[in-house]
């Protein structure tokens, strides 16, 4: 180390120095053999390999198996909140060059892929969307909120206010509690409506922040939907796992003769339908509350063949490996059943948003399923997650969504 360090320190195994050296930022709790000076939780601890050496500096977590999320591996960082404002900083300027004129309504922070572990930003218009995983991030955010408002005013982008979707299991994993609602802070305000319009691809929705998925809104399918939307001219779609209505509305918009959009959900069902008519594309559309898994082989039995473009976009089958094996029986059902229901010649798009079902084992699902229903896969697109929910390639979990097009031939 080239400086006297003034924090704290964990000594990890050779696996965890190994992990470390390839540029994964997390130090399991099994990997550290010993610690030095005081460490609170929330607080920046040096990691050392076990011979003493320097790897980086992060935030520890006393209570998650995750206990140190390395945020820089420069020994000379004293992380004061000029620290802070570069990685808010350069996040916000990245997406607002990726983005161009979508930069309204994007992912303003994605966790580790920022460097800015446990923490997710979403932008819909002047209001941001906010979600706190880490218990140092937590500690914080009064001054991250402060820092993000600052520097987007700073570009004349204009911030209402800041909600808090920290309404998920995992924060207890790191002792912290559930809830959801507008920040407050001494001299901040925010509008009463928890609703936002934003249009997408041309496409207005109304999010509902306070009580929709994630934060409200599936932004990282944006230009998958736009590749859906090139296609679906003249077809007759069924868009399954609908939620917002989000594929339909891309397919309609993009000249379909007909969509049916189909969700489990009766609330999703009528937040489609009511997107569809602020759109004005509901003279050709319809919307179905039905289990997919229960429709597909009941729309196959009537061998009709109605649709010739089926979209597959189905909540994560798995988020933990230990799952995969049934995860994968999930996703083979139901595209075996659309590959069965489309005729020759047909268009199918299929995803899977779990990154423990890896892209290998999807390909693989995928030709399993096209063997058993007889079919050949013509690949027209690969695809992942957009570009403001960026992969880092030395962290492998932010490396989530698969999207595939083919035709059925």
């Amino acid at each position: 180390m080239k400086a006297e360090r003034i924090f704290p320190s964990v000594t990890i195994t050779k696996k965890g120095e190994q992990s470390i050296r390839r540029g994964h930022p997390w130090v399991y709790d099994t990997e550290i053999t010993s610690s030095n000076g005081e460490i609170t939780n929330g607080c920046f601890v040096d990691v050392l390999s076990s011979g003493g050496s320097y790897l980086g500096t992060g935030l520890y977590s006393a209570k998650s198996k995750i206990r140190v999320r390395i945020m820089t591996q420069n020994a000379n960082e004293t992380f004061s909140e000029a620290f802070f404002e570069r990685r808010i900083r350069y996040a916000v300027m990245y997406r607002k060059t990726v983005m161009g004129n979508n930069f309204s309504a994007c992912r303003l922070i994605f966790g580790e892929a920022d460097e800015m572990p446990g923490l997710t930003v979403d932008r819909y218009g002047d209001i941001l969307v906010t979600q706190v995983l880490s218990y140092g991030m937590e500690i914080r955010k009064d001054m991250i909120y402060r820092l993000l408002i600052s520097v987007m005013n700073g570009i004349g982008e204009h911030i209402s206010g800041i909600y808090e979707r920290n309404d998920v299991a995992i924060r207890e994993l790191e002792g912290l509690p559930q809830g959801k609602g507008w920040y407050e802070a001494e001299g901040s305000a925010h509008p009463e409506r928890t609703e936002v319009d934003i249009t997408e691809n041309g496409i207005k929705y109304t999010v509902d922040f306070e009580n929709g998925q994630k934060t409200g809104f599936f932004l990282d399918q944006k230009y998958n939907r736009a590749a859906v939307a090139r296609l679906a001219k003249g077809k007759n779609v069924l868009d399954c796992f609908t939620h917002t209505g989000s594929f339909a509305l891309n397919a309609a918009y993009g000249g379909a003769n007909h969509v049916t959009a189909v969700d489990i959900s009766e609330l999703a069902v009528e937040n489609a339908r009511h997107n569809a008519e602020v759109n004005g594309l509901d003279d050709r559309m319809d919307f179905l509350c039905a289990d997919v898994f229960d429709l597909l082989p009941m729309l196959e039995m009537e061998k009709k063949n109605y649709y010739d473009f089926i979209i597959l976009d189905p909540p994560a089958f798995t988020k933990s490996r230990k799952t995969v094996s049934n995860a994968e029986k999930g996703y083979k059902e139901i595209n075996y059943r659309a590959m069965k229901l489309l005729p020759r010649g047909g268009y199918f798009a299929t995803c899977s948003c779990s990154h423990f079902m890896r892209d290998d084992l999807f390909r693989a699902m995928l030709a399993d399923a096209a063997r058993d229903a007889n079919v050949k896969l013509r690949q027209i697109e690969a695809r992942q997650q957009c570009c403001d929910h960026p992969v880092l390639w030395n962290v492998p979990e932010t490396d989530y969504l698969k999207f595939y097009i083919f035709q059925i031939i």
